[in-house]
């Protein structure tokens, strides 16, 4: 690229997602210059493409971005559109103004003067930090299966997803046990549609609230111990929520909720509703897929099954590698940054928020922000280094 790099910003955001605007809004703060580029038009635009009935899996209280508390008339669980509006006003509060349309290509290191190069489609930036805060939502996971092309039915991922009414009066699988699953189960089968979950394996599950308090309350105030601590400790209070379990065709893993985070990025469903549905009837599990038919799928365990439509509620799976094509070793197997929240093994680049949290998502994203923030500034003042704790 021929331009000349515009080098007037102490630190660039890519992403003005949650993440984003958290650490744009801290480190800004702290007397930062702070450029924010992302390819969409609007700020979080993720979220604009969640499904209609989603809500928050945290609490109001623990999911405010640092500096600005959620509107106390928002619910305990605050929607889609609420969150959506909540993000805009921390972007208007904190006179954040993302770069809008700009595609990153790639994230180098500045040879020779320090510091950082991104290169957009539309210019190239450079600053002495660099935090990439692009979430993974625009990543869906689409497993493949035998014979899949032979299916004459519609599969999308659930971020095409939106409500029930597109699906009315037709067969569907959802594949999937995580909280985007769950939910759109729920969704089709409160709204009356014909709806079988898909679930490989062991599964883990937890009350959205457990003795009057968001669950997320209990994940903070025991984050202290061992997570596999705290699953004891927790277990029979999270039995006695949930109910009995047999009958249902779920298996129940060994490894705790937390441990499951904690180990294998996994996040257990949020029961929001799910659990009673699947007791009524109204959804019926079933096994996990083995290969597709003309109409249908076979299930392990139950066998063929006719179904309109499947929608691949199995996440998402960003590949980081591509865009910082110079530093492949900050990077594990599958393209996921090996320190998140804190000082990589170059100075001045940061990643925020793609990390799985037991104390929530938006928070944990809050406290990370506040420690990139400390860190860049002392960067982008000439710190000569930067501690990795």
């Amino acid at each position: 690229m021929s331009q000349a790099p515009r080098a007037s910003f102490d630190a660039i955001v890519v992403g003005a997602g949650p993440s984003g605007l958290a650490c744009a809004a801290t480190m800004g703060r702290l007397g930062l210059a702070v450029a924010i580029v992302d390819k969409a038009d609007t700020v979080a635009a993720v979220w604009h493409r969640h499904y209609d009935r989603l809500h928050l899996h945290s609490d109001r209280g623990h999911s405010a971005l640092p500096g600005l508390a959620m509107p106390r008339e928002f619910p305990r669980y605050p929607s889609r559109d609420q969150a959506i509006d909540y993000f805009e006003r921390y972007a208007t509060h904190f006179e954040l103004r993302p770069m809008f349309g700009r595609t990153v290509q790639s994230v180098r290191r500045n040879a020779g003067s320090g510091g950082w190069r991104v290169e957009t489609d539309r210019e190239v930036l450079s600053a002495p930090v660099v935090v990439i805060a692009t979430g993974w939502a625009d990543h869906p996971h689409r497993p493949h299966w035998p014979d899949s092309e032979r299916f004459l039915g519609r599969v999308m991922h659930s971020i095409h997803y939106r409500n029930a009414a597109a699906l009315a009066g037709q067969r569907v699988l959802v594949v999937g046990f995580g909280n985007s699953g769950g939910e759109i189960a729920l969704d089709l089968a409160e709204a009356g549609v014909d709806v079988c979950l898909a679930v490989r394996g062991p599964v883990q599950i937890v009350p959205r609230d457990l003795l009057g308090l968001p669950i997320l309350t209990w994940s903070i105030a025991e984050s202290a111990l061992p997570p596999r601590l705290a699953d004891i400790v927790n277990a029979p209070a999270i039995r006695l929520a949930l109910g009995p379990m047999r009958g249902l065709g779920l298996e129940i893993a060994a490894k705790g909720p937390l441990r499951m985070i904690a180990e294998d990025q996994r996040v257990p469903l949020l029961d929001a509703g799910t659990l009673a549905q699947i007791r009524k009837g109204a959804i019926r599990v079933r096994g996990g897929i083995e290969r597709f038919t003309r109409d249908g799928v076979v299930l392990a365990g139950s066998g063929a099954e006719a179904f309109d439509c499947v929608v691949l509620a199995t996440g998402f799976r960003p590949d980081l590698r591509g865009l910082l094509p110079d530093d492949p070793d900050l990077f594990d197997a599958a393209g996921m940054p090996l320190a998140c929240g804190r000082a990589t093994a170059r100075p001045g680049l940061f990643f925020c928020g793609l990390i799985a949290s037991p104390t929530g998502q938006l928070r944990q994203i809050g406290i990370e922000a506040e420690r990139i923030a400390r860190l860049a500034a002392a960067c982008a003042r000439g710190a000569p280094a930067l501690s990795r704790a």
